[in-house]
């Protein structure tokens, strides 16, 4: 879980938050999964959910999300994907850019318990993203017992990752509760009348330009490895078979069948969330000498394990994937920078110790494959077959997994939006063909987990939820000399 660049002060933020998310065209990866929505069980939809301490103001909530579209222009702009997919997806200001589209607020009824909460949210994240406009959406919600308000940001997986996210969170969140009246605000990006053509047609222009400079890079390239080659041969192909073997795992379908139990599939989700103190995890990884993240998976192994056994299903191994975060510090904010690594994950191993034990194995073999950014080397081929293709090879791979668990270092500090204190941020990845999504965000020294289940695979929500709880307390209880806190659930 390593921490993303964060500001130190509000000053510093304002400085930086022109530069996310600046780039015109999408990566090839992430042109692959704008695309692939034409399978609508392949939606790349995110959400984060916030806890407030209290209702903020809608005025100043609006005034803030204006500013947050100005100074991140990003967010004023819509898609627009030249024809027969002939060029990458291009980010444009959007002529008919609407603030009040974008936000609204919504009022809980009596008695405003945070299962209604997530009720909304389920709905409001199932809803697909209008794509003749920018995709992200934003919901207060009034009316949350004690006083108390929700937020949903909605988001589109191109526009970032994980720790992107958290990054564009750390420059728009203010680290104190009164206004900040000397905020810098520029002008709206000037609108743009981008057709498909216009922006296929000033991609090619630019490429042409570029293809005396690409060919000789490309030409240094492949001279630079004849070269090493010629001069080290044994070791070049030392490192080919290594590469070719990699590779071969890579791309091979998951080590172990899916769970029968998990099989079907359907359009519909359900949320459930999890919280525990940063601390108490970080104990219980100690004493076993594991990470926060491998203590984190083998909770979830050990829920998923306890939920088989209710139900009267056998568990061994389950067919899990990770992504990885390919983010170095030099990288642009925003965009996309992750792969994908699959498991055989030991759900079955009753022991939590050992179990932590076993998952710190496999992430770091995971970590260390010469193949693992494959995906995105191979995009721009794949880019260039036919959609629907596209989509049936990508649900084929993603409907053999059970469970996709991501994890992400959050914002280490208390944090304010429009004077409301953000109490728990509760992220909810994409459910792309898998039967659980389950993402852990570190916020203010609680990590906050969100599960998004496919409904026709995790059919007893409530039990699954309760046996997360139970796989959560039963690694929380490895930490010696302390007991541990009860882990707080929701269904």
């Amino acid at each position: 879980m390593a921490a993303p660049t964060l500001p130190q002060t509000n000053e510093e933020a304002w400085a930086l938050a022109q530069g996310w998310g600046s780039a015109r065209e999408m990566s090839e990866y992430e042109a692959l999964m704008w695309r692939v929505e034409s399978d609508a069980r392949l939606r790349s939809t995110m959400m984060g959910l916030y806890v407030l301490d209290s209702e903020p103001e809608w005025e100043r909530l609006s005034a803030a999300h204006e500013w947050a579209t100005r100074i991140i222009p990003r967010f004023r702009e819509r898609v627009v994907d030249p024809p027969l997919h002939l060029g990458l997806p291009a980010w444009v200001p959007d002529p008919d850019f609407d603030l009040t589209y974008h936000l609204r607020r919504v009022r809980l009824p009596e008695p405003g318990t945070f299962d209604q909460v997530l009720e909304l949210a389920e709905q409001v994240a199932m809803t697909p993203f209008d794509r003749a406009r920018s995709p992200w959406e934003a919901v207060l919600v009034d009316g949350l017992e004690g006083g108390r308000a929700a937020y949903f940001l909605k988001l589109h997986h191109t526009l970032t990752d994980g720790q992107g996210g958290v990054q564009l969170l750390g420059l728009l969140h203010s680290r104190k509760r009164e206004p900040s009246p000397d905020k810098p605000m520029p002008d709206p990006p000037e609108p743009e009348q981008a057709t498909p053509t216009s922006v296929l047609a000033e991609q090619l222009s630019r490429r042409a330009r570029h293809v005396p400079r690409d060919a000789g890079a490309a030409a240094g390239r492949l001279a630079g490895l004849a070269a090493g080659a010629l001069i080290r041969p044994r070791r070049a192909l030392g490192e080919g078979v290594r590469m070719g073997r990699s590779l071969s795992r890579v791309l091979a379908p998951p080590p172990v069948e899916p769970s029968p139990l998990l099989s079907n599939r359907s359009l519909s989700w359900r949320f459930g969330t999890l919280e525990v103190g940063l601390d108490e995890l970080k104990r219980a990884a100690r004493a076993t000498d594991g990470s926060v993240n491998d203590a984190y998976i083998a909770a979830l192994l050990g829920g998923f394990r306890r939920y088989h056994e209710r139900l009267g299903a056998e568990l061994g191994e389950l067919a899990m994937a990770m992504p990885i975060s390919l983010r170095r510090g030099d990288h642009p904010m925003g965009g996309n920078r992750f792969a994908g690594a699959r498991f055989a994950a030991p759900a079955g191993e009753p022991d939590p110790a050992e179990r932590v034990r076993l998952v710190h194995d496999f992430v770091l073999t995971a970590r260390a494959e010469p193949a693992l950014d494959f995906l995105s080397t191979a995009a721009p081929v794949i880019n260039r077959l036919p959609t629907p293709v596209v989509a049936r090879w990508y649900h084929a791979q993603t409907t053999k997994l059970d469970l996709q668990a991501s994890n992400v270092a959050g914002i280490p500090y208390p944090v304010y939006m429009a004077g409301a204190r953000i109490e728990r941020l509760f992220p909810f990845g994409p459910l792309p063909g898998c039967a659980v999504m389950a993402t852990l965000v570190s916020h203010d020294g609680t990590c906050c987990i969100g599960f998004n289940c496919d409904a026709a695979a995790v059919t007893d929500p409530e039990l699954f939820f309760e046996c997360q709880q139970e796989g959560l307390d039963e690694v929380l209880a490895l930490a010696p000399r302390r007991k541990a806190a009860p882990a707080k659930a929701h269904a």
